[in-house]
């Protein structure tokens, strides 16, 4: 190394070293003090949180961004063709969708354990590997304290969206009980259950001369065919099966019929549902 380089970097390193030395307690107060009141310079496109700084979120708090989403998913079986994290591919690209049409919202990270039956004996999904329960006292806790969480920050409409069948009710209760103890209070929690329950997928399917059968009612046509649409990686073809293929396969109706295009439909449909509910129930507050 040349003499005159090493110089440079011998001043360079200890430039560097007095730059990053401990501050005196007052220094560091103050340090502390200043980044606090900064302001981003940089804007940030998305609407997941946990893509966000915590600078980024407060601007947009304080710029108008106060609803937030709270997505739950389980974690469960989906039969040999389906992986298990299925709900929250799901109701991540849903709450995406959802946010950006309401154009004032945020999406808080997907909530991937629900209520899936009892470990011991296993029930429900809980037979099958893979599957992971959680009583719904704890799930309403979680949910409860997410919601408290968004309030002490500033969000002034919490909205709960659920992608699987156990976790409805808890978020409804949970909601019903913040309102009750927040009533007067700026902020309030919308549980929006069409987005599962009342989307018309179903019934649309069925318009297209798909049976009730082969629709069925855990993996078969509805959800797989969202998964082709959202998340084809992770659907296993070659193990498409009426009914799984065989007892106790966890799939109820025929993925065979699944279809990307019947996906693309019924995710328009589910946040149509939401976002018409979301909207109704934030402006009646």
């Amino acid at each position: 190394m040349r003499r005159s380089t090493y110089a440079a970097l011998v001043l360079s390193v200890s430039a560097l070293g007095t730059a990053c030395a401990p501050a005196e307690d007052g220094e560091t107060e103050a340090s502390a003090a200043s980044v606090a009141t900064q302001t981003p310079t940089a804007s940030t496109s998305t609407v997941f949180i946990e893509e966000m700084t915590w600078t980024e979120i407060r601007e947009a708090i304080d710029n108008g961004t106060t609803t937030v989403i709270l997505p739950t998913a389980g974690t469960e079986q989906n039969g040999p063709h389906m992986v298990m994290g299925k709900h929250k591919y799901i109701v991540e690209e849903a709450s995406k969708r959802i946010a950006e049409r309401l154009g004032n919202a945020l999406v808080a990270p997907v909530v991937t354990y629900v209520p899936e039956g009892e470990v011991d004996p296993p029930s429900g999904h809980m037979r099958m590997a893979g599957t992971i329960t959680l009583p719904n006292e704890f799930f309403m806790k979680l949910v409860e304290y997410a919601a408290r969480s968004f309030r002490a920050h500033g969000f002034a409409d919490i909205v709960f969206i659920g992608d699987s069948g156990g976790n409805q009710r808890g978020m409804e209760q949970v909601a019903g009980e913040l309102n009750a103890e927040w009533a007067g209070d700026p902020t309030r929690v919308h549980f929006v259950g069409d987005y599962y329950a009342n989307n018309g997928y179903v019934e649309w399917l069925m318009e297209q001369g798909e049976t009730e059968e082969d629709i069925g009612s855990h993996a078969g046509i509805t959800d797989t065919s969202l998964m082709l649409y959202v998340a084809p990686q992770h659907i296993r073809t070659d193990r498409f099966a009426p009914n799984g293929g065989f007892e106790g396969s966890g799939v109820r109706g025929n993925p065979t019929r699944a279809r990307a295009e019947y996906g693309e439909m019924g995710m328009e449909l589910r946040v149509e549902a939401a976002v018409r509910q979301a909207q109704a129930l934030i402006g009646a507050r």
